[in-house]
């Protein structure tokens, strides 16, 4: 006899899902975007309680399921990064690290990273270069670490990078590698439960739960990605990352605007969304806060609605 398979899935949730990102790519059609992907994990369970691959008829590319593809994450790495360098006491969230122009020899010749905006700062406190994003002092921190220990901590949070660190260099601190929305989510779902890794619980996923990061470390990344004066220089104090209870939250984009990116968790759940394009063409004039930010928030706040 045929036999049932229960979901984890909100079905009310699910709805909303899908409703507000067909909603909101529906008006970023002119800035060239017509995918998007979104996924809510339950923090204690790992249970997904949304899981949105597509935008449906609005994409060339409908089949394709985004939670699963893999594209570069951008600036959403950065959190791992610190919290690694807190946990080996290499800097503290009050260091000051220098924002400033730097040339970094690579195999391919000099790597000049620059940041969102452009411009320098100058010294800036690592609670503020995380909060802002800044691309500069992620790589000079990255750079301290070494990219083995970078690349090792990333698979351990469960970004099954393909390659080894050397492939991918002083780059890999603002994101250059690939990964599934579905394991950057949960990696952050990892930073949510302190450090402690579960798989997602999907049909047939197995898996014990193991530390992978330092609880005191992650505490300290938590309590700056839900501090809205951290981001201020960047995202000043009244945009779509301010929430109205406890979130700690993260954005990203590729180079050259082919992906954007916002992952976050408040204590119950994680909620991380992407947009782009299927085929990898570039977006026009999207940032972390106009793109996947907006769904983000509405799917937050309707969480939570009423608590």
């Amino acid at each position: 006899k045929a036999s049932t398979l229960r979901s984890t899935l909100d079905a009310r949730l699910q709805r909303v899902a899908i409703d507000t990102l067909r909603r909101h790519l529906a008006e970023l059609t002119a800035h060239n975007v017509e995918d998007g992907a979104a996924v809510v994990l339950d923090n204690a369970s790992g249970e997904v309680l949304a899981w949105v691959g597509s935008s449906g008829d609005l994409s060339d590319a409908a089949q394709v399921d985004g939670v699963l593809a893999r594209r570069q994450p951008g600036s959403t790495l950065k959190p791992f990064v610190y919290a690694l360098a807190f946990e080996k006491k290499i800097i503290t969230p009050a260091t000051l690290l220098d924002d400033s122009p730097v040339q970094i020899a690579t195999a391919s010749g000099l790597y000049l990273p620059q940041n969102y905006d452009h411009e320098f700062k100058g010294w800036v406190s690592a609670r503020s270069a995380l909060g802002a994003s800044l691309n500069v002092p992620a790589v000079r921190t990255g750079a301290m670490l070494g990219v083995d220990a970078l690349f090792n901590r990333l698979n351990a949070f469960g970004l099954a990078l393909p390659e080894s660190g050397s492939y991918y260099g002083a780059s890999l601190a603002l994101g250059s590698a690939d990964v599934s929305l579905l394991a950057l989510t949960n990696a952050y779902r990892t930073l949510a439960n302190g450090g402690i890794y579960s798989a997602p619980k999907l049909p047939g996923a197995t898996g014990a739960a193991r530390r992978v990061a330092d609880a005191a470390a992650v505490f300290l990344v938590t309590d700056i990605l839900a501090d809205n004066n951290a981001r201020v220089r960047t995202f000043g104090l009244d945009s779509v990352l301010a929430t109205r209870g406890f979130a700690a939250v993260k954005t990203g984009t590729s180079r050259d605007m082919r992906d954007n990116w916002c992952i976050g968790f408040t204590d119950r759940y994680t909620v991380g969304v992407w947009v782009g394009n299927a085929s990898g063409e570039a977006m026009h004039e999207v940032s972390g806060v106009s793109g996947a930010a907006p769904v983000w928030q509405t799917l937050v706040h309707k969480l939570h609605e009423g608590s």
